[in-house]
């Protein structure tokens, strides 16, 4: 995309979200596209695209606090997660798989994902802006980049910011069926640990790296 096409992308997203409206059809991801493979634009247009991108997020997010709250209430979540599975060691059999699967059902689909997202990022200068429910049909919660930091962190770095939620996700019911293994728990939890470990695998080959990080992370690493 030449200059003129980019600012000409850039203006017609300010507008599109000025009016309440969504990016499809201004343009706006291919200009991206191009600042990517041209670092020497960054300066010129990474505020640019933030802004834009920010004020699209906030028509499209079903539901969004800042960073620091949603942090907050993420590590909190966390450490509930963690208390449940070390209770669990002291519970009665099927008292303790239950409470096992609980305290490491909310790790996983709640809160390592984007934790994974923000501890990567912020180790490679990228900051975050929110954390959000994208839709009631995937009500994870994600964390929002601040695409100005973004664009500067480089190729490499946004890629494993990516990867970083979907490593997360495969390593903690391994974690977990570890720790099943270890104690006197039913043999139904380790199975069905194991299932969710394979199960997350599987998925990951065959949708996330057409749809989702490991796509992003592909993408990325392509503007190396």
């Amino acid at each position: 995309m030449r200059t003129e096409h980019l600012e000409e992308a850039l203006s017609a997203s300010e507008q599109a979200v000025a009016e309440g409206k969504g990016l499809a059809g201004t343009g706006f991801w291919k200009a991206v596209s191009t600042v990517k493979r041209n670092p020497d634009l960054i300066d010129r247009y990474a505020p640019r695209i933030a802004e834009v991108d920010r004020r699209a997020f906030l028509g499209w997010a079903v539901f969004s606090v800042g960073v620091g709250v949603g942090t907050a209430l993420m590590v909190l979540a966390t450490l509930a997660g963690v208390v449940l599975v070390a209770w669990s060691f002291d519970l009665p059999d099927p008292w303790n798989g239950l409470v096992m699967l609980g305290g490491g059902g909310g790790l996983l689909v709640t809160t390592t994902h984007g934790l994974g997202h923000l501890a990567v990022g912020t180790m490679a200068g990228i900051r975050f802006t929110h954390w959000f429910v994208g839709s009631l049909g995937r009500p994870q919660p994600g964390v929002k980049v601040d695409y100005n930091t973004y664009l500067r962190a480089g190729p490499r770095s946004r890629a494993w910011m990516h990867a970083s939620g979907a490593l997360v996700t495969k390593v903690v019911p391994f974690v977990l069926l570890g720790l099943v293994l270890s104690g006197d728990f039913p043999s139904w939890a380790a199975w069905l640990l194991t299932a969710q470990g394979v199960l997350q695998i599987i998925t990951d080959a065959l949708w996330s790296v057409k749809l989702s990080d490991w796509k992003k992370f592909r993408r990325e690493m392509a503007y190396r």
